[in-house]
């Protein structure tokens, strides 16, 4: 399974068995977790074999159980890198999805348990995901019109193609609360990823923005603010 076709399969995980994550999988997903701290400044670790992340009664409440595997999501806590925290926890889950594994982001379900993860200072745990072999594959979402989240005059088909893969990725409560916008760049068109405000709007739109990446293709456009 390539990271496109991770795209497209999968969905939301929030019950899960007891079969272990192999160690080969563990040491792909740790690799990927380094890269991403070093190239975004992040503090993203993998915790496994724990039971308090999401063992709450908000977790509970929220349909969560049997996750004994979870990615803290970790990092500076202002807006540029909440952001972040979604786009390179995106690249993580669909790693994972490729790996044959299940996922979910949570925030509110999400217990950040002491002495088992590390914030630093001027750091926060703005989420977590679970991770492992789910007990079901989960169901596609609900999705919005490319019109609600696209802006711009004769939008090129990668644009399309990037819009309707952002608009598999997950996001708190299915708010989908992120808006692409196309305009001219010099020497190449340029994209701006913004949030339209709500719930985890920066996070939402980081997760949002790696979707839209990998379907519309890189060399086709910059990012810019």
């Amino acid at each position: 399974m390539n990271i496109m076709e991770a795209i497209n399969t999968r969905h939301s995980v929030r019950k899960y068995s007891d079969k272990p994550i192999e160690n080969e999988k563990l040491n792909i997903l740790n690799s990927l977790i380094a890269e991403c701290n070093k190239d975004g400044g992040l503090n993203i670790q993998l915790i496994t074999n724990e039971n308090k992340g999401f063992g709450g009664m908000m977790a509970k409440m929220c349909g969560f159980g049997g996750v004994k595997n979870y990615i803290a999501v970790v990092g500076k806590d202002d807006a540029a890198t909440a952001q972040k925290l979604g786009y390179y926890g995106e690249k993580i889950v669909l790693q994972a999805q490729t790996l044959g594994l299940n996922t979910c982001w949570a925030a509110g379900a999400f217990k950040k348990v002491k002495n088992v993860f590390t914030v630093g200072e001027g750091e926060k745990a703005a989420c977590g995901i679970a991770v492992g072999y789910g007990a079901e594959q989960g169901k596609p979402h609900k999705c919005k019109d490319i019109k609600e989240v696209a802006e711009g005059e004769n939008l090129p088909d990668w644009f399309i193609n990037g819009i309707n893969a952002a608009l598999l990725a997950p996001t708190g409560m299915n708010m989908q609360n992120f808006k692409f916008t196309l305009v001219d760049a010099e020497g190449k068109k340029g994209v701006r990823a913004q949030t339209t405000g709500g719930m985890c709007g920066d996070l939402n739109t980081g997760i949002a923005m790696y979707h839209f990446e990998v379907a519309a293709g890189k060399e086709n456009f910059n990012w810019i603010k």
